[in-house]
């Protein structure tokens, strides 16, 4: 009879080292590229990828070991291409906890980056302000996040850990860098954005529902900005990776916590809403690329 340990321990062998660098080797075998760089582009931010040129584009379908994406607004697939002269790679379209995906499975690409051999992560998201100041179409820098599923014993690096990957307890102190946030201030100044854009703490629920009331009000006084269903477990196993992160939010619809309102978020007014706004976070995007493209050279 197998016992509640042994089935955490399986849980966290889904993906053994093995099975992660088949996964590696057989992208590696289709591209001729090789980015240091790794990006996730989140719900309605997924036309980013097609300003990639020279690609190689890798469906889901296609690689072994790979579950599939289930949502509207991502398109489901691998890319391999320059951005602005910059190699990366490039998911488009994620893998959430609310389409049945454990955590493990849902951040296991940010380990396949790791193994193809980037160095740096930028993950995008779609999110709802909850912060009064923020309004659609602004962009949140994640200074830090709140791992509310974790408080819960869900996380990526549940059961055995594998020490080629990092260590058993990584520090979470510095999980956005704090250069390429600086960086990213100063590129939003000299698009012009820099009255849309903030610094802020992101929060992950299981969803797939959006919040209560009651739940909004109490994320408020948790300190908590913006409120998405992604981000987190990848960044989490971003940083046990040893790898670089830089992560924002595109504030999609507003968080309202109050009874008395007609407004409700919908899916696709955020689908809609990240293709408004595709030629700024592009631009930045690019740049920050460039930037840590630049840095990496040195």
């Amino acid at each position: 009879m197998t016992s509640f340990n042994d089935c955490k321990l399986n849980f966290g062998r889904m993906y053994t080292y093995d099975m992660l660098q088949e996964i590696a080797n057989h992208l590696l075998s289709r591209t001729q590229l090789r980015p240091k760089i790794g990006i996730i582009l989140g719900t309605g931010l997924g036309s980013l990828a097609n300003q990639l040129t020279d690609a190689d584009y890798i469906d889901y379908q296609t690689i072994p070991h790979f579950p599939v994406s289930t949502v509207d607004g991502h398109v489901g697939r691998l890319i391999f291409g320059y951005l602005k002269g910059v190699p990366v790679m490039c998911m488009q379209g994620r893998f959430h906890y609310y389409e049945g995906y454990p955590l493990a499975k849902c951040s296991m690409p940010v380990r396949v980056m790791k193994l193809v051999g980037c160095s740096h992560l930028i993950a995008t998201n779609a999110a709802g302000g909850l912060n009064p100041k923020y309004k659609v179409g602004d962009i949140m820098l994640m200074k830090d996040h709140i791992n509310i599923m974790g408080f819960a014993g869900n996380n990526p690096l549940q059961g055995a850990n594998d020490s080629r990957f990092g260590p058993r307890f990584p520090n979470m102190v510095n999980a956005y860098d704090w250069k390429l946030l600086k960086k990213a201030k100063e590129i939003g100044k000299d698009i012009g954005i820099d009255n849309d854009l903030h610094e802020g703490v992101y929060i992950c629920l299981g969803g797939p529902n959006f919040e209560t009331v009651a739940e909004l009000k109490m994320l408020r006084i948790w300190g908590v900005d913006a409120v998405g269903m992604s981000t987190v477990h990848e960044i989490t196993t971003a940083v046990h990776c040893g790898m670089t992160c830089f992560a924002f939010s595109l504030i999609t619809n507003l968080c309202v916590p109050e009874y008395d309102t007609e407004e409700t978020p919908c899916h696709d007014d955020i689908v809609g809403i990240g293709k408004s706004r595709e030629s700024t976070l592009t631009d930045l995007v690019a740049r920050m690329v460039k930037h840590i493209h630049m840095e990496l050279k040195k």
